[in-house]
């Protein structure tokens, strides 16, 4: 559902944008680090919206990335943390299984020696 919102909220931005970038279709100046150059308003406000959401893009698969890399370190030291409490686990029953028959009954207790 929250996918759904995500998109349709898109839409309308973009659809604002688009009126927007409509509305004005005046040439203006557009200045380069190089040169100078006349552009409609439309293509800047177009052109601009554009460059915004291919870096946003940009940084959210960047930052998708890394976070996959994290859980896929975390599984693996899971993974490991796992296996070295099993190995506690079975050190453990061992030394309460030897425990148990190292420990005299309690019928061999009251036993009389004779």
């Amino acid at each position: 559902m929250k996918a759904q919102w995500i998109i349709l909220i898109g839409l309308i931005l973009a659809i604002v944008i688009a009126i927007f970038a409509v509305v004005n279709v005046d040439a203006v100046p557009v200045n380069y680090l190089f040169g100078e150059a006349e552009w409609p308003l439309i293509l800047v406000i177009l052109g601009s919206a554009l460059l915004g959401a291919l870096v946003s893009g940009l940084l959210a698969m960047v930052r998708s990335f890394t976070l996959s890399r994290k859980v896929k370190a975390l599984e693996a030291e899971k993974t490991k943390r796992d296996a070295e409490l099993h190995a506690v686990e079975n050190e453990l029953a061992v030394y309460r299984e030897r425990e148990m028959k190292s420990q005299p009954t309690y019928q061999q207790e009251i036993t009389p020696s004779n």
